[in-house]
């Protein structure tokens, strides 16, 4: 393995304090349901190193907050076709900035964001410990040491681990492996002392940024820190964003989309499989009687393909052993995936989670994958964000460890000229190479019916949560995403949001304002959706002057219990300015209508906190249609407001 050329590369992240946090879909920042402006535990499920008051709740279904996971919320996402896209509009802010380091709008930083996602077949057993979820309680998943090695024990030290009502998004054996597998000892780790773990030796949970080996639920350290990354992981890339694009090449080759990566196989005396090895490298690896192992990432297993021949015939298929896979002698037909995208980054201002020289905050549209066994998805979605200085050369490696390092923590410096003034620098060598980074709450990507398995489908969802500007920092107020949407008559709309009912931004408020300032009941979310004629209004108009009703047409409503049809169009305005509380106008065309069913308050408290949509198109060209949420629009307070041009 040629560990000179990693180091070269990631030996650049030499980074400096900075969050990022992800808006769209709705960043979690290890944040489940709480009631405080704080999260609970800084360590739920991954490491994100941000601000503990950033975050949002995972979605309630109804309008109390969630004690089941069927009363919890997953934002459902139409996958995308054969020959047609789904679009996801990826929204985050990142502290220290990013981009172009031109004349004009200088960067005081390099920067690489990396985006990445994860799936599971949404038909998973309830009991399934490697199910994705979003758990319960906010306490991490528990985990116990290997005491002696065999695979009756280890399988036992799982089952006693692993709770079914607790978050996962790594199984557990992805920590396991990382924390008896030893680290790369070829980077450089400054003057950092990393430990050792209870066998002895320093793994792969040990890293300069973690060197006393933290752990974030079952994430591996050494593989959240290090991109592209050597060993088999369960991440899938989607783009690489970055303030040298003169590296795109290096991080498309070396992607797990596209390079297979090794494994250090063992077994035991009974011919049973090892789920860990020590050993990083093929030499040590084959002299302690191991094989070096060739896994594959992959975008899903094509099952009806049973031998290599009908699989390899296929484009885009191939006959490999699955990095997940529970056998080394187990090949199957992976569907394998593209490459990531790489591009420079949008600038964005240091010191400021603010927006892009558009005005806009930094965004990514993601063309959602498409799975061709027409099997709904459960995902979680991750941003990675690392930024580095030209302190020192970027291709050190674990030579300029110890004494040798170029950088040293808090260094003091002397001034030139006779006064011999000396001054301190704040820097921690364990935070230059820092990574920060968020992740959503689960979601679903959904196939796609026959009525709409060749349009685009463009989402419009809703960011924020409850509160005024400084008192829901470094989280964002609401607004919708995006909020100025293009789209052509055979193009679809799916509007959709998800909201909590704990949102009280209460105490411990950790370093910033508590409170929950906004309209209706105190921690809730609520959104809806009713026409406006221009951005300057602050009135939806009546249903009378109201054309954006007249020229849409609703193609297919995800709650299968609506029934609303294309020329009830008072029916839909309802729909969507109730959130989902109506779903007709009168008796005669549900059960749920206006005449019958107890009357919403006009603060929508009675409305569920989510709202699963509709895909519409619209039918008129040349048209602009305004839009606002009748709730959170709050004039000189907050600005909920959209438009949607409709164009040839």
């Amino acid at each position: 393995m040629n560990f000179s050329l990693l180091i070269g590369i990631l030996s650049l992240f030499s980074a400096v304090s900075s969050d990022i946090y992800l808006h769209n879909p709705r960043g979690s920042n290890n944040r489940l349901n709480e009631k405080s402006a704080t999260r609970t535990n800084n360590n739920r499920v991954f490491d994100s190193q941000n601000n503990q008051r950033g975050g949002y709740n995972v979605g309630d279904l109804g309008s109390s907050p969630f004690k089941t996971e069927s009363e919890q919320y997953q934002m459902k996402y139409y996958q995308s076709g054969a020959n047609s896209e789904s679009v996801l509009n990826i929204e985050w802010t990142d502290q220290h900035g990013c981009g172009s380091d031109d004349q004009d709008h200088s960067s005081k930083q390099n920067c690489v964001l990396i985006l990445q996602y994860m799936c599971q077949s949404n038909d998973q057993e309830d009991n399934n410990l490697d199910r994705i979820r979003d758990g319960l309680n906010t306490n991490s998943q528990p985990y116990t040491l290997m005491n002696q090695d065999t695979y009756e024990l280890n399988l036992q030290r799982k089952q006693n681990d692993v709770k079914i009502d607790r978050v996962l998004q790594e199984p557990w054996q992805n920590y396991d492996n990382c924390n008896y597998r030893e680290r790369n000892k070829g980077l450089f780790t400054a003057d950092q002392n990393l430990k050792n773990n209870n066998k002895g030796y320093s793994s792969a949970v040990f890293t300069r940024q973690n060197p006393n080996g933290a752990r974030s639920g079952y994430e591996c350290a050494e593989e959240r820190d290090y991109y592209p990354y050597w060993h088999p992981n369960p991440w899938k890339d989607i783009a690489v964003l970055t303030s040298e694009p003169s590296l795109c090449d290096y991080y498309q080759s070396e992607s797990f989309n596209r390079k297979s990566k090794f494994l250090c196989i063992e077994f035991y005396q009974d011919n049973k499989q090892k789920h860990w090895s020590k050993w990083n490298n093929k030499n040590e690896c084959e002299q302690n009687g191991g094989k070096w192992t060739e896994f594959f990432n992959y975008l899903e297993k094509a099952t009806q393909y049973k031998d290599e021949k009908s699989c390899n015939s296929k484009l885009n298929h191939k006959w490999a052993l699955a990095y997940d896979a529970k056998s080394i002698n187990d090949k199957e037909c992976l569907v394998l995936l593209p490459k990531p995208e790489c591009r420079k980054a949008e600038w964005t201002r240091s010191n400021h989670l603010g927006n892009t020289l558009d005005g806009k905050a930094p965004s990514y549209n993601w063309i959602l994958p498409h799975f061709s066994s027409n099997r709904a998805q459960k995902c979680v979605f991750r941003i990675r964000y690392n930024i580095s200085t030209d302190d020192y050369e970027p291709n050190l490696d674990s030579k300029s460890n110890g004494l040798k390092s170029p950088v040293k923590n808090n260094p003091q410096i002397n001034m030139a000229g006779g006064s011999n003034q000396v001054l301190r620098l704040a820097l921690n060598t364990a935070q230059y190479g820092r990574v920060f980074q968020d992740r959503s709450h689960s979601f679903i990507l959904l196939p796609r019916p026959s009525q709409i398995r060749d349009a685009k489908i463009y989402n419009l969802n809703v960011r924020g949560k409850r509160g005024n500007i400084v008192q829901v920092y470094p989280g964002v107020e609401y607004d919708f995403v995006p909020n100025d949407l293009t789209v052509k008559t055979n193009e679809l709309v799916h509007i959709q949001w998800t909201g909590s009912n704990t949102h009280n931004n209460a105490q411990p408020g950790g370093d910033g304002q508590t409170g929950a300032e906004g309209q209706g009941q105190d921690g809730t979310d609520r959104n809806n959706f009713v026409q406006i004629l221009s951005l300057n209004d602050n009135y939806p108009c009546p249903i009378e002057q109201a054309d954006l009703w007249k020229d849409a047409e609703p193609i297919l409503f995800v709650d299968e219990t609506v029934k609303i049809k294309s020329n009830e169009k008072e029916d839909l305005a309802l729909y969507l300015a109730s959130s989902g509380y109506y779903k007709c106008a009168k008796e005669e065309n549900c059960q749920e209508n206006f005449s019958k069913k107890s009357k919403l308050d006009e603060d929508l408290n009675g409305a569920s906190a989510s709202f699963p949509g509709l895909l519409v198109k619209f039918t008129r060209t040349n048209k602009i249609y305004y839009f606002m949420c009748s709730r959170n629009n709050n004039f000189s307070n907050r600005s909920q407001k959209g438009k949607i041009s409709v164009v040839d």
